[in-house]
């Protein structure tokens, strides 16, 4: 005879059907206010209306797809330009940073979103900065353009990380924001994201209903140090703050 199965078997039978139907909710939901975001984003406007746009689609989506959003301040950020770092653990993390962050903020993303059909198109129309990661001459002019955009007063958020793993952790922090920051004067607001990663994990398909919460620290100054010195302690200092926050471990040891 066939062994019965557990009884816990027909509940988790059902919940894996919940959890299928909401994520093709939650994707029908996403694809359509995706397009209803690029054609506002295709719309005549100034940088900050198109953003203002783009930033209000992000929250909708959260909203209808159930999913809480929590922003936490322990300061109120810089009125002026300032860099804000946060830690990477989901394809939500750039959805939610939007939804967060005031329209002023323009996001620094890996070059192979700019290929990607309609999500590249509406990234350039709101004024992200497009970098490749490789150490190529390619990489270098993004680098230099992402230097001149610090420069003319702009505020960037950027995922220092530059990807993210399945396993919870922090990985190493690269030095390109830290360097923007240095090059511009301005200052480094580390930011916590918690929750996308048991939303949308990698390498797994469902998505399942929660709340994400955005910390967003007090801002680190530039230290009075050289400029090596001052990219190198603002990095370490974003990411010890974020680790102590964060309550996932260290990957980088």
């Amino acid at each position: 005879m066939t062994p019965r199965p557990p009884p816990a078997a027909p509940a988790r039978r059902l919940n894996r059907l919940l959890a299928a139907v909401y994520t093709v909710y939650a994707a029908l939901i996403f694809l359509l206010l995706a397009l209803a975001t690029l054609l506002a984003a295709l719309l005549p406007g100034p940088l900050g209306k198109r953003r203002a746009r783009v930033r209000c689609g992000a929250r909708l989506f959260l909203r209808c797809a159930g999913i809480g959003l929590q922003l936490q301040q322990e300061q109120a950020l810089p009125e002026g330009p300032c860099v804000v770092v946060a830690n990477h653990a989901s394809y939500l993390d750039g959805l939610v940073m939007q939804a967060a962050l005031p329209a002023r903020f323009a996001f620094v993303i890996k070059r192979e979103m700019d290929s990607v059909p309609l999500a590249g198109m509406l990234l350039r129309r709101i004024g992200a900065e497009f970098v490749d990661r490789s150490r190529g001459q390619r990489s270098a002019r993004d680098a230099r353009r992402v230097l001149r955009t610090a420069s003319s007063g702009a505020s960037l958020v950027f995922f220092p990380e530059g990807t993210f793993e399945a396993q919870p952790g922090l990985l190493r922090f690269h030095a390109g924001a830290f360097v923007a920051a240095v090059r511009a004067g301005s200052p480094v607001v580390p930011a916590v994201i918690s929750g996308t990663r048991d939303i949308l994990q990698l390498q797994r398909w469902l998505i399942v209903p929660g709340t994400i919460t955005v910390k967003l620290l007090p801002a680190l100054p530039q230290p009075e140090l050289a400029p090596d010195a001052a990219v190198q302690w603002l990095r370490s200092q974003s990411r010890s703050h974020i680790l102590q926050h964060l309550g996932e471990p260290d990957l980088e040891v």
